[in-house]
């Protein structure tokens, strides 16, 4: 990881920049690293980039759910002392975006969504019956992407070392009924902030019907497409992605 990991308190995060706080949310699977690209631009763009490190695997079994992050969130938010922020998240990161707008709305100045859960129920979870095969994981985690060579020997070995700790596979699956139970639909049309929804036009986790109906509930909402993209647009085409949602920034004026 190209950053110093803070450790504080009960959290653990990335700090770079000065600046409007952009609080970025990391997906099921997905590191910090993922968002090299995003933390490397944007802190030199006039933004301060935090990423918490969220408890997915280390909250107790029944609080492994999505309203619980959204609380650790808060916690994150207020410890930090910021007033307002930004969040901008990726596949269960978008999802505990949204639902601590729903809970925690006063500080929360815009939200980006890409490739996000809450509308899609097979958006998490599920074909890990064949755990223990290296080669089924290794296809599950080039199918996240358009290109599968960005799912490097890393990124699988993670995934695969994840499926395989019975502690994280049982966290995983509640955590992948939780986002089913957690669905936004209902609480989107009350959401009356801006929201950036950037959106593979390839992802098949959360197909682009699903960023369609984001944008259709969100009274406040702009889609934007990446094209020969899938479900991680920021590691996918990083530098696309950063100059559309910084364009966006600037247009919204945040």
């Amino acid at each position: 990881m190209a950053h110093h990991l803070k450790k504080e308190k009960n959290f653990r995060y990335i700090e770079v920049g000065e600046g409007t706080p952009i609080i970025v949310l990391h997906g099921l699977m997905g590191g910090l690293s993922n968002f090299d690209a995003v933390t490397s631009f944007f802190s030199q763009k006039g933004y301060k980039v935090l990423i918490p490190e969220l408890p997915i695997y280390t909250m107790s079994l029944i609080k492994t759910n999505v309203k619980s992050f959204a609380k650790y969130l808060y916690d994150f938010i207020e410890f930090k002392g910021f007033e307002e922020v930004i969040l901008l998240g990726n596949s269960l990161g978008g999802h505990i975006g949204l639902y601590h707008t729903k809970l925690y709305p006063a500080k929360v100045k815009s939200l980006i969504i890409t490739g996000s859960s809450g509308l899609y129920e097979s958006a998490m979870g599920g074909g890990y019956t064949k755990r223990g095969d290296y080669e089924v994981i290794k296809k599950k985690a080039q199918d996240v992407f358009y290109d599968p060579a960005v799912a490097t020997k890393e990124i699988v070995d993670e995934v695969y070392e994840t499926v395989n700790d019975r502690n994280k596979l049982i966290k995983t699956l509640a955590i992948a009924k939780s986002a089913i139970r957690h669905n936004m639909a209902k609480d989107l049309p009350k959401m009356n902030l801006p929201v950036c929804i950037i959106w593979g036009k390839n992802d098949s986790v959360t197909p682009p019907e699903v960023a369609t109906e984001f944008h259709e509930l969100l009274p406040d909402s702009d889609l934007f497409w990446i094209d020969k993209c899938g479900h991680a647009a920021m590691m996918e085409h990083p530098d696309e992605f950063n100059e559309v949602l910084y364009k966006w920034l600037q247009e919204r004026k945040l």
